[in-house]
């Protein structure tokens, strides 16, 4: 499905860079453990400074387990373009990232220590969105594709494995909300700010 202009890029040289985004929402009781999962990520993420190869191997992490979460899968959508520019290719990365950023408890907040009074339980949140962002060399069919879907999505969330191990990623980025233990992301607040979500 390339398009005239795609086949002009693609004789002349260009690099075509594929930018997207997915959502993947999660519901059930045992959710909690990616919560933990995602929130170690982020302080990988943090203490290397955006080291591509150390975000990869994060996301890498947070894909197989959501890849062995499927029966918690409710909805999902996702999102993206076709650039030929790297800096058109960051400009619409850098869009997505404030957008994930502002979407409802995304932002994670960690504490500078840890307390000895912190509560040794938190209420459970039922309700859990994960948004991937990544930019990507070449094309890649299984995230071009719409992956709202559940053998879809399997196969795009599998692709995003793989190309770390070719080193094709140029970006990654991951949101989730709730971002912190504690946080509630209730069935309304879900409606209200990930409305692009369609049911698995």
């Amino acid at each position: 499905m390339s398009s005239w202009r795609d086949r002009i890029n693609k004789f002349t040289g260009k690099t075509r860079f594929v930018v997207c985004r997915i959502f993947l929402h999660l519901a059930g009781d045992d959710i909690a453990p990616l919560l933990g999962v995602l929130n170690h990520a982020a302080r990988e993420a943090i203490d290397a400074e955006g080291d591509l190869q150390v975000l990869g191997e994060s996301l890498v992490e947070i894909c197989q387990n959501l890849l062995q979460m499927s029966l918690n899968w409710q909805s999902a959508s996702n999102e993206g373009d076709v650039c030929w520019e790297e800096g058109e290719a960051g400009d619409y990365v850098t869009e997505l990232f404030t957008d994930s950023a502002q979407r409802y408890l995304s932002a994670v907040v960690f504490a500078e220590d840890d307390e000895d009074n912190t509560p040794l339980s938190f209420p459970v949140t039922r309700n859990l969105v994960v948004m991937i962002t990544v930019a990507v060399t070449g094309e890649v069919p299984e995230l071009e594709t719409n992956l709202a879907d559940r053998e879809a999505l399997e196969d795009g969330l599998k692709a995003l494995i793989n190309l770390h191990y070719k080193n094709r990623l140029q970006a990654i980025q991951v949101h989730y909300s709730p971002a912190q233990f504690g946080d509630e992301l209730t069935n309304d607040q879900l409606l209200l700010n990930f409305s692009e979500l369609i049911p698995l």
